[in-house]
């Protein structure tokens, strides 16, 4: 937050920034039905995580077949690539080039991987597949969606008038962010809105919004909390 200070009172706005994005706990569970084969297997169609995080996703298999073995692929451009591998005969099995997988829970009719510390490449949609003998396999598929948002950064700045100030708030993130600036005392007013939304060639996205901070007095301060430090702010007029 931003503190606004004259010789009697200190006042304070804060920046709100926020992602659009739906919450982690409504991810939805959905049901895959073969059109060849009769069995349904239960798994989650989204699941929504930040780089850094874990993401777990789990298959079942509702009705009870002789599974010989479990895999779970990710689907490329044009095929799809084995990540890892559970059966009685040769236990867990993870492949090169996803390492940061770890099975979380194994069996022939309920399975759940780990994929820790996501990264932007792990996004994108996987297959876990119940493979059984004589029928086939039975397929349920669910899609990871990654984001990420960065640090913030907010600049206070003179402008022409005495009485006016120039706020910006930029961030990156991926999707793209919502940046807002708002203030809470009456007197203190923000016009003069403007967003520029920049495509990074990381496939992120810098939002920065600036506005014209209006008000009575006489000294801005950009207040960063710090545990260590006990003074009050640094003054930027």
């Amino acid at each position: 937050f931003i503190l606004l200070r004259d010789n009697k009172e200190t006042y304070q706005f804060q920046w709100q920034l926020s992602v659009f994005r739906h919450t982690r706990r409504s991810s939805l569970s959905c049901q895959f039905v073969c059109a060849a084969l009769t069995a349904v297997i239960q798994t989650q169609q989204t699941v929504l995580a930040a780089v850094g995080e874990d993401a777990e996703f789990s298959c079942q298999l509702l009705e009870t077949k002789d599974v010989v073995q479990v895999t779970w692929q990710k689907i490329l451009h044009d095929h799809e690539e084995n990540v890892a591998t559970y059966s009685k005969q040769f236990g867990q099995r993870v492949n090169d080039g996803f390492t940061n997988t770890k099975f979380k829970y194994t069996g022939l009719q309920n399975c759940s991987i780990v994929i820790r510390n996501v990264t932007v490449q792990d996004g994108g949609c996987y297959h876990c597949l119940f493979n059984t003998y004589p029928e086939g396999s039975f397929t349920g598929r669910t899609c990871l969606q990654v984001y990420e948002l960065h640090e913030p950064v907010v600049d206070v700045r003179e402008s022409n008038s005495t009485e006016e100030w120039v706020v910006s708030c930029s961030a990156t993130g991926r999707p793209a962010p919502t940046v807002t600036l708002s203030v809470s005392q009456q007197d203190l007013s923000f016009s003069q809105y403007n967003t520029v939304n920049v495509s990074n060639t990381n496939a992120t996205f810098t939002v920065t919004t600036t506005a014209v901070l209006s008000g009575s007095h006489r000294e801005v301060m950009v207040m960063v909390p710090d545990d260590d430090d006990d003074d009050d702010g640094e003054k930027l007029s």
